[in-house]
């Protein structure tokens, strides 16, 4: 059975692995449900989506309804406005077949300035706070793939939790990460981790994988390697890539989760060192 971690302050527990919206986009509806209810039944309970991807909403609705109450169900936002964060929150509920999500997130946080819209007047951050008084929120977060801009949001407002790229070559070869690291348990802010198998960006005329930006590990001695990496780091969960077969491979890597050893870690460490970082920060 997959373990599952503490979130939050009310009480709940995730699976450590996620299902990420993306896995379920542009898939015929009969192997969405396939997918999603197989991830149930062998225990992951967090489900993470976004009106971003593609039509992910659309199948995911449908294939959880049979167990909706017993999923902690994440949707997010890339609206800085109050009014566009709330239509897009009104049509993520409708598509997702769910009176509430158990956690809202502002998403894709990229600079200072979007962060300052969010909490500006008439800013995103008062549709949050507004669902959360109306139940149609339980928890607030939000996903940022810029560290200063993480620290920064989380000195700002008390946010449950932050979704955020933890993976050995962006922390050992790009620094990116470790403040993060550090930071957020002070403040009871729960880590939720992205790009747990990243490798480094696609080369020029590599064949891609349909749903990846970037190029994942894909040797599975070095993908459970880097996954049992980034969780044991100090998260609750790690979302793997959208790529169906990953995915599939990542349940099973959970299932059988051991901490790395120091040893593991020096190696992941020489790994490291080859790779350009999908993300990294100055010294």
């Amino acid at each position: 059975m997959i373990a599952r971690r503490p979130y939050g302050k009310k009480g709940d527990r995730i699976s450590i692995v996620g299902l990420g919206g993306i896995v379920l986009a542009r898939l015929p509806q009969k192997e969405a449900d396939a997918i999603a209810r197989d991830a149930f039944e062998r225990g992951i309970n967090y489900f993470d989506v976004a009106p971003t991807y593609w039509d992910a909403e659309e199948r995911m609705g449908p294939a959880i309804k049979p167990f909706r109450d017993k999923l902690f169900l994440a949707c997010k936002t890339t609206r800085r406005d109050a009014k566009g964060a709330q239509e897009e929150l009104e049509n993520s509920l409708r598509k997702l077949q769910t009176d509430h999500f158990d956690l809202y997130q502002l998403h894709a946080l990229s600079n200072m300035s979007e962060l300052e819209q969010c909490f500006a007047p008439g800013g995103a951050m008062e549709t949050f706070l507004e669902a959360r008084d109306q139940g149609k929120v339980r928890y607030i977060g939000f996903s940022a793939h810029s560290e200063e801009v993480a620290l920064e949001a989380i000195k700002r407002f008390p946010f449950d939790s932050a979704l955020f790229p933890l993976n050995f070559v962006t922390l050992f070869k790009g620094n990116f990460g470790w403040e993060l690291l550090k930071e957020a348990p002070k403040r009871g802010v729960t880590l939720l981790a992205l790009k747990a198998m990243a490798r480094t960006h696609w080369q020029e005329g590599a064949k891609r994988l349909d749903k990846c930006w970037y190029e994942p590990v894909t040797d599975p001695k070095l993908a459970e390697l880097a996954w049992r990496f980034t969780l044991s780091l100090p998260v609750a969960s790690a979302i793997p890539p959208g790529d169906e077969n990953i995915f599939r491979m990542a349940i099973t890597f959970a299932e059988r989760y051991r901490k790395v050893t120091s040893r593991e870690e020096q190696q992941l460490r020489a790994e490291a060192e080859k790779l350009l970082p999908i993300f990294s920060r100055a010294a």
